[in-house]
């Protein structure tokens, strides 16, 4: 009896592992039709600075998981810096699935997916426990893309409100950006890989460096040798030829970098906290 109770003491000792942070399912109008997103918001009343984070062609979640680990691992780690992160779903709200293979997508960065954007931030706005004027944006690869699209002057929103404060690329599709003229309105941060053979580096380089001078702040990192996906946790490097994945991009690698994961978290972080 004297050893249970011993052991039943030292178990109560021990703090109970924390559980993983379950996101909500919010519904957000949309001029036609309903965008789903999931948010994780930190615990208590706010305001709380928030994170619109966009997901890649592959889409936001699977059929078990309504955030596929690479964005959860993101969403709690912004999470547990005091952010609020909104996820908007762009392809399962349109009962659309991965996109990256789709030659004609209905869902396009510069269209659909910059709506979504907007909506999501109208929809934060009016939350009490949002902080106004500290709404960031982080995308992935298609979602980058959609992002650098939504931060041109052009896309300006009508609302007085405070814009976005400060944006973050990673590994978007810079080539059409590029020669368009980009410029960024509110302060934009590229991340790529020097090997990406899916999208660009020279391309997001071209962007950045011919907006100096006529935009706010853009500022790009190159991290040698590291390819598309480099800040996805635990996936080796592979090549995406003859790949029947649906959710994967039609070619080039993908892989983790774990050197240039670690220092891209460092260059989020600092970016937000700017």
């Amino acid at each position: 009896m004297r050893l249970r109770l011993t052991a039943l003491f030292l178990i109560l000792l021990i703090p109970a592992a924390h559980a993983a942070p379950v996101p909500q399912q919010v519904d957000i109008p949309l001029s036609s039709g309903v965008l789903h997103a999931q948010l994780y918001k930190p615990e208590g009343e706010g305001p709380f600075p928030t994170v619109i984070a966009l997901h890649g062609c592959g889409g936001l979640g699977g059929h078990s998981d309504p955030v596929l680990p690479r964005y959860r691992d993101w969403a709690e780690r912004l999470l547990k810096a005091g952010n609020a992160v909104l996820l908007p779903d762009s392809y399962g709200s349109r009962e659309l699935g991965p996109q990256c293979r789709i030659k004609e997508s209905h869902v396009k960065a510069r269209r659909e997916r910059v709506a979504d954007i907007a909506a999501s931030r109208a929809w934060l706005v009016k939350q009490a426990w949002v902080a106004r004027d500290r709404i960031n944006l982080i995308g992935w690869a298609n979602g980058a893309s959609a992002l650098l699209w939504a931060v041109r002057p052009q896309g300006a929103s009508r609302d007085p409100g405070p814009d976005f404060r400060a944006a973050i690329a990673f590994y978007p599709d810079c080539r059409i950006s590029a020669g368009l003229g980009w410029s960024a309105r509110v302060p934009t941060l590229v991340l790529i890989g020097g090997n990406d053979d899916v999208s660009s580096p020279p391309a997001c380089r071209q962007m950045v460096d011919g907006a100096h001078g006529r935009s706010a702040l853009a500022r790009i990192v190159v991290y040698p040798g590291a390819y598309h996906d480099f800040d996805r946790a635990n996936t080796p490097l592979h090549t995406l030829a003859g790949s029947s994945d649906a959710a994967a991009p039609e070619h080039g690698h993908l892989g983790t970098d774990a050197e240039a994961r670690a220092e891209s978290q460092k260059e989020v972080a600092q970016w937000l906290a700017r």
